[in-house]
């Protein structure tokens, strides 16, 4: 890229909301108290909770939003260019940044010019169970690095990997990619792929670290799967042209297994069918595409989706067009 950013970088912060009121002392006060002086955002979509009174009183500017305009990739969007700063880090309110620090590191290679996107080590909540923490330390290893186009021949998909829960972005970098796409679910993959395929680069800063993760749930983790597979049918050009994501499945089960083996023996059984009741939500949702809208409904995860005005422009998307 070959290029480093001012001096006194232009930060925002934008965090997306919904009934996430209790949430937002362990998110906002690090990313406001930092020395790069961000402009912290909190984008809700109609919390009928103390999210915008409590995002206010902590400091934070608030925008509001219908529910029904609501989308992960969509709301991003209009977020960042409501931010208008050239560097605009995306946050999902349950993270928690371990340190002022933190976005200083997460945005330090962007401003090195060593990469367009960075994305900040996520570390599992200290009372989460076996396999919640190992989803975690498979996802965010302790040794960071720089991936680009070339990656995808040594990593397969695993290449293309980001998380929005704490993830900064290079403005120019994401407007000349077309910014953030319409999606049920991983704005940040897509976008990922294509500014690989446009030759910018992505980092992983390991020492930038946050808490997040999620209760292992069987109903709810199917359900999420089910998501990530209608969305790896709906953007195929870009999410599918290097293989499919079993390859990386078939590593975090042997590590899952490997790992409980040594250490807790009894969650063997819950990992195994966990880990099916994954798959099978994941290989549903690649076919779910052409289902009719009901029934994808009613095994998605995502239920604010399917009621949402961009529900369609979303779908238009199967095999991997354009609307």
């Amino acid at each position: 890229m070959g290029r480093a950013l001012a001096s006194r970088p232009d930060v925002g912060v934008a965090v997306v909301t919904y009934r996430a009121g209790r949430l937002l002392d362990g998110c906002l006060p690090p990313f406001l108290a930092s020395p790069l002086r961000p402009r912290v955002l909190v984008v809700d979509s109609g919390s009928d909770d103390d999210t915008v009174a409590r995002a206010r009183a902590l400091g934070a500017e608030v925008r509001v939003i219908p529910r029904e305009t609501f989308n992960h990739g969509l709301t991003r969007e209009a977020a960042r260019r409501w931010l208008g700063t050239e560097i605009a880090v995306m946050v999902t309110p349950d993270v928690r940044p371990t340190g002022i620090e933190v976005l200083e590191r997460l945005v330090a290679p962007i401003l090195r010019g060593e990469a367009a996107v960075a994305y900040a080590r996520q570390i599992a909540r200290p009372d989460a169970d076996p396999v919640e923490r190992f989803g975690r330390d498979f996802a965010f290893p302790p040794e960071g690095g720089i991936r680009d186009r070339g990656s995808w021949a040594r990593m397969g998909t695993a290449a293309h990997y980001c998380s929005d829960a704490c993830c900064a972005w290079w403005q120019p970098a994401l407007d000349a990619v077309g910014g953030f796409p319409p999606t049920l679910v991983s704005e940040e993959t897509v976008a990922v792929v294509r500014l690989l395929e446009r030759g910018y680069r992505v980092a992983y800063v390991a020492e930038a670290v946050v808490v997040h993760s999620h209760p292992s749930r069987l109903l709810a983790d199917f359900r999420r799967q089910f998501d990530v597979g209608l969305t790896r049918t709906l953007h195929a050009r870009e999410l599918l042209a290097r293989g499919g994501d079993e390859d990386r499945g078939r590593a975090y089960l042997r590590g899952l297994l490997a790992r409980l083996a040594r250490e807790e023996p009894a969650w063997i059984p819950y990992a195994l069918l966990h880990t099916a009741l994954r798959y099978a939500g994941y290989r549903l949702g690649r076919t779910a595409a052409r289902w009719p809208r009901g029934l994808a409904a009613r095994f998605s995860g995502q239920d604010y989706f399917w009621r949402s005005v961009h529900r369609e422009r979303v779908l238009a998307l199967a095999g991997g067009g354009e609307p």
